[in-house]
């Protein structure tokens, strides 16, 4: 989604026709985690998920300076500090090596140029025992009102996980519209 598109990132209904406070709550964080938020546009999931990170931080991952600089502008409107913007591109997120103990991505992975290049890059910025969070449209149920090329089978994301190296874990299927698929290193 382009920067142009940010207000349907924040849409009004959007909590309670996705259930975001259930996928936020539903993440598995510590209090101390270093969380990277994969195509994190307008950081609509990173504030919420930094307000649960204490001592933690939000590493708010995204190939487009403009999402970054709007992400930057609420950070200092909401007096938020633990929430860093970092500009990823096409093949890379730019993450150190075993630095985050979560990745989530959320309707963003179906979006990737280099798919294969982006994971392997998100493995090696994870943990020894990191998880990733992958969060889609199920692309099994012809009632979730969204084209069929923004959305993706749970056997697509285990096919596509396991070829960079993670493991599937476990599927969710509390919210209404999406997988919730956690997958580990």
């Amino acid at each position: 989604m382009g920067h142009l598109g940010a207000g349907w990132l924040e849409r009004p209904e959007r909590e309670q026709v996705e259930r975001t406070d259930l996928l936020i709550k539903n993440l598995p964080l510590k209090p101390d985690s270093v969380v990277a938020d994969i195509g994190a546009g307008t950081g609509y999931f990173a504030f919420p998920v930094a307000r649960r990170l204490p001592q933690g931080v939000v590493l708010a991952v995204d190939i487009q300076q403009e999402m970054l600089d709007i992400i930057s502008a609420r950070s200092l409107e909401l007096g938020v500090d633990n929430v860093k913007p970092i500009l990823g591109d096409i093949k890379g997120a730019d993450l150190a090596v075993e630095s985050v103990d979560l990745i989530y991505i959320v309707d963003a992975y179906h979006e990737f140029s280099h798919p294969l290049e982006m994971g392997r890059a998100m493995v090696e910025a994870l943990k020894p025992d990191g998880q990733l969070v992958l969060i889609e449209y199920r692309g099994e149920d012809p009632s979730v009102p969204i084209k069929r090329l923004h959305k993706m089978t749970q056997a697509q994301a285990k096919a596509e996980m396991a070829a960079i190296g993670l493991r599937w874990v476990k599927t969710e299927d509390f919210l209404p519209q999406q997988h919730f698929m956690v997958f580990a290193r």
